[in-house]
Formats: structure tokens, sequence, C-alpha cells
């Protein structure tokens, strides 16, 4: 690499190199990023109004199965409610990136369940969340499947 350098140095002026040099590492550093992807994940806080907590639920339900199920980017999307108020659901979403989430949100499950569920939500806070250990996730779910 060394030498590759030298022989470089010598064919072009020390600014033409150091602005080659640059560029490199510039490109260089551009495709690393984009092909280490960083996995996306959020916690739902959401509030459901008392009378339509049955009816949410199923098409909560429905949605994150189908989420799991069909979308390959989509890792994990675990509904679950708090024991002592049942109208306090909380939601942990796990996608393999920030495109998966986007292509998430086009489709048509999330779609239906996103305008089905609208009036139902009192309160809806979206927490984003970063992985403290992505590797033992790895082992997490694998564990599950015993």
């Amino acid at each position: 690499m060394k030498k590759l350098a030298r022989n470089l140095q010598s064919s072009f002026s020390k600014g033409r190199f150091l602005c080659l040099v640059f560029a490199a590492v510039f490109f260089m550093s551009d495709t690393l990023s984009a092909q280490k992807k960083e996995m996306m994940i959020r916690i739902a806080e959401i509030e459901i109004h008392p009378e339509h907590l049955s009816q949410y639920k199923a098409i909560l339900k429905e949605e994150s199965a189908a989420s799991v199920q069909l979308e390959s980017g989509v890792l994990a999307i675990f509904p679950m409610y708090q024991k002592n108020d049942s109208t306090q659901i909380r939601i942990i979403e796990i996608y393999n990136d920030k495109d998966a989430y986007q292509a998430h949100l086009k489709t048509p499950h999330f779609q239906k369940y996103k305008t089905t569920t609208t009036k139902m939500v009192k309160a809806l806070k979206l927490v984003e969340m970063d992985a403290i250990d992505p590797e033992s996730m790895k082992m997490l779910f694998r564990k599950i499947n015993e």
C-alpha cells in the first residue's frame, strides 16, 4: 500500500495527490456507512379510549402479526399492555434499518391499522431507542423458538 502511495505521489503534484486521497477516503467512508445500516428500535407508548380497547387490541394483534410475517425488514413488533391499566399499550418495534421502517409505513396492513384506530387512540408517544448489546438480540429471538 505504501509503495502504491509513493508511486501515485510521484505521478501527481502534492496538491493533486492530497485531493485524490481525500476523495478516496470520502467515498470509502460513504460506502462503508451505507453498508452498515443501523437497526431502528422504538417503543410506542399508546393510550386507548376505554370504550375502544377490545376492538383496538384485535386490530393491533392482526397488524403486528402481518408485519412480522410479511415484511423481511420487520424484526419484531411486540405489543403489550400494563397490568394495572389495560388502556396503556406499549409496542416494542425493531426494524432492520430506517428504510425497512419507511417501507412498513406504506404497507396495506399498517395503513389499515392506522386509519381504523386513529379515533381509538387518546395519546401516542414514539420513543427512539438504541440497543446496548445488539448481538444479544440474536440470542433472545433464537431462544424464543426453542
